[in-house]
């Protein structure tokens, strides 16, 4: 028995002897039905301080500006389109000091959730390891609009529980005790999110660059 097991049974046998009063309703929303996902996941990118581009044409204007670039192994050669600096794929595995020479990172994601502007990566196609993503200080990640989902539970279903998750809202942030706030702590300091393709439910706002 893990020791998870084990206070979940005596949490049972508790409750056995005195069951809560009150049954809690846990009707949550599964399902979000607006129109305008994508825009609404723009805007909460731009309050965190991302950066948003749209279409694979601002994505090769990105990376021409970028000298050593790590790629996962399985990044699609159209997305590397208008690099001309060196690409440095993760195979074998770049290690801390090599990501932490590079210019950016490129990257694709498994979900992304409008309401709260969370971009989710679990090491799925186009994403890679953790690392790639947590130690160069710039990222840039490409969301299909057929990525969005409006609300966390729908995300949830696109994704394995066993798989390791990196959750992104916004550039890497904190605040030190005098409510300074400071970038880069625990991972990048610019977020750039490239979003490609229409959508199903609405079609793609008019943000070139924020």
């Amino acid at each position: 028995m893990t020791a998870r097991d084990d206070i979940l049974a005596r949490l049972r046998t508790a409750l056995a002897d005195n069951p809560p009063p009150v049954r809690v309703p846990r009707r949550y929303r599964r399902a979000d039905d607006r129109p305008d996902l994508v825009e609404v996941f723009v805007d909460r990118l731009v309050d965190y301080r991302a950066t948003v581009h749209r279409g694979i044409d601002a994505l090769a204007g990105l990376l021409a500006e970028v000298d050593r670039l790590a790629v996962p192994t399985d990044v699609p050669a159209d997305w590397l389109t208008g690099h001309v600096g060196q690409a440095h794929r993760d195979a074998p595995p770049l290690t801390p000091a090599e990501l932490d020479t590079m210019d950016a990172v490129l990257t694709g994601c498994a979900v992304a959730v409008a309401d709260t502007g969370t971009i989710i990566l679990d090491a799925g196609p186009t994403q890679g390891r953790r690392a790639l993503t947590l130690v160069p200080d710039r990222h840039i990640c490409v969301v299909r609009a057929d990525q969005v989902v409006g609300l966390l539970p729908e995300a949830l279903t696109r994704l394995d529980p066993r798989a390791p998750q990196t959750w992104i809202s916004g550039p890497s942030a904190t605040s030190d005790i005098e409510l300074n706030r400071v970038e880069g702590v625990h991972g990048p300091r610019r977020l750039e999110v490239v979003l490609v393709g229409g959508h199903p439910r609405g079609s793609l706002p008019h943000h070139n660059e924020a």
